[in-house]
């Protein structure tokens, strides 16, 4: 009797031990279905800042097509019609793109926020100076100006990306004397877009020698503006109130100075800087088409200098404090390490402390940590990124942990998980901060927490759950 009494007891025992590594295993596996099922709301979450992000750059746009979009200035350059005799002997028209000797590009940049509803958008008001001089030099050695056979005036042509920006009548002063701007170029120059004045043959190089140009205008635009280095040596020396700029395109400032008044920034490229030469002799490619006349060497030449000068761009985008829908979006993609930290220490928790957390309450847990990405979203439109990540991590901090003392009953312990869900909501603010080394301290962030999560891990005995 004693022996079978024993023998009910180990098997109750056994079966008792199955049952509940049995009930561990089926916990983990619901688990790890909500964490799954947690990232669809994520998912759509990411849809939704997306979609702000869309809509903040239609108003953008919106702005920008009434105001004036970014400027690139190209420029000025010396269009010369002539004739020439073709390989048949017959006589005919040909152009000839003349560039500066020297061009020098001095202004100030004052940048202005316009509001869109919620949305802000970054513009300026620019006030240029260009100046510079035209050499007879090249041009006489050259075969290709035989200056007995102008056939009619030449053209200054200067490109202006968006002629919506010029806010007032632009004068070119040419060897001293004043010359009128009109719209449109000449369709032969190296530019789509800008203005044009006519030059005639007395006019142009009337010394024989060095012309010397000034060209004065006043230019609004959005988010950037850019400049093309067409002098055999060109400088730009640029002033601007903006206090975060980005310096971008084929070449950086020799020297710049960023403060909490604006900055400073000066440029210096040479000729030999860039891929073509002073002196551009247009072929059968109209640079105002893209259509040809026919397939010659010619034709190719052409449309690589026109790729040529615009790669040779360079200048400054003059940026926001802080983008609140990028840095959502980066640390939206925290959002399953979040998640998955915060359902493991919740097991823990349930296994060390043995107390039950129904998977509804794991659901509800899931539910307010995407409820955070919400309101960091809809707060950071209105007060900026940093204070509505604060406020949104801690209302989500508070609700967690103030469900997690309704749920166990221990408050050191709830306290203690909401203290580590603090802990964490700093450590991925830290790295959206970061970007030159986010992905070291976020590897070496990953490889810790593992770490302690396989050390708690140990004190479990998964085979019996006692």
């Amino acid at each position: 009797m004693d022996e079978q009494t024993a023998k009910n007891q180990k098997e109750n025992s056994t079966r008792k031990s199955l049952n509940k590594q049995d009930s561990l295993v089926l916990k983990i596996v619901l688990i790890a279905f909500l964490i799954l099922l947690s990232f669809i709301p994520m998912s759509m979450i990411r849809g939704l800042i997306n979609e702000r992000e869309m809509t903040a750059n239609a108003a953008a746009q919106e702005v920008q097509q009434k105001w004036s979009k970014s400027q690139t200035l190209i420029g000025p350059i010396l269009t010369i019609p002539y004739f020439y005799q073709n390989e048949k002997g017959e006589n005919q028209k040909g152009y000839i793109n003349y560039l500066p000797e020297q061009l020098n590009i001095t202004g100030d940049v004052n940048t202005q926020e316009l509001k869109r509803g919620l949305y802000e958008i970054i513009v300026y008001n620019s006030t240029l100076e260009i100046t510079g001089t035209f050499s007879a030099k090249d041009l006489k050695e050259s075969n290709l100006f035989p200056y007995d056979k102008w056939i009619e005036t030449a053209t200054i042509n200067l490109g202006i990306s968006d002629l919506r920006g010029i806010n007032e009548q632009i004068s070119l002063e040419w060897d001293n004397r004043k010359l009128n701007f009109t719209p449109g170029v000449d369709p032969h120059s190296l530019v789509v877009s800008g203005i044009s004045s006519k030059i005639t043959p007395q006019q142009l190089f009337a010394n024989d020698s060095i012309v010397h140009f000034t060209i004065k205008l006043k230019l609004k635009g959005s988010e950037s503006i850019q400049f093309t280095p067409l002098g055999r040596t060109t400088k730009v020396a640029i002033r601007s109130n903006c206090q975060t700029p980005s310096f971008n395109g084929a070449f950086l400032p020799t020297e710049r100075e960023v403060s909490s008044e604006g900055f400073t920034s000066k440029w210096e490229v040479l000729e030999f800087n860039r891929n073509y030469s002073q002196i551009l002799k247009e072929s059968p490619y109209r640079a105002t088409t893209n259509e040809y006349r026919d397939m010659t060497d010619d034709n190719l030449g052409f449309q690589y200098t026109n790729y040529a000068i615009t790669e040779s761009t360079f200048g400054v985008n003059l940026l926001f404090p802080v983008d609140q829908y990028q840095k959502s979006t980066r640390s939206a993609k925290y959002a399953f390490l979040i998640i998955i930290l915060t359902f493991v220490v919740s097991f823990f928790v349930e296994i060390f402390q043995k107390k039950n957390i129904h998977p509804v309450q794991y659901l509800l847990i899931g539910l307010a940590l995407c409820l955070f990405y919400t309101l960091l979203v809809s707060t950071s439109e209105h007060i900026g990124f940093t204070p509505a990540y604060i406020i949104s991590a801690l209302m989500t901090t508070l609700l967690i942990t103030f469900y997690m003392v309704g749920i166990l009953k221990i408050k050191k312990t709830a306290f203690t998980i909401g203290g580590l869900l603090a802990c964490l909501y700093a450590y991925i603010f830290f790295l959206i901060q970061l970007e030159t080394y986010a992905l070291l301290v976020g590897s070496i962030g990953l490889f810790v927490i593992l770490a302690i999560i396989m050390y708690f891990s140990q004190k479990i005995n998964w085979y019996n759950n006692q």
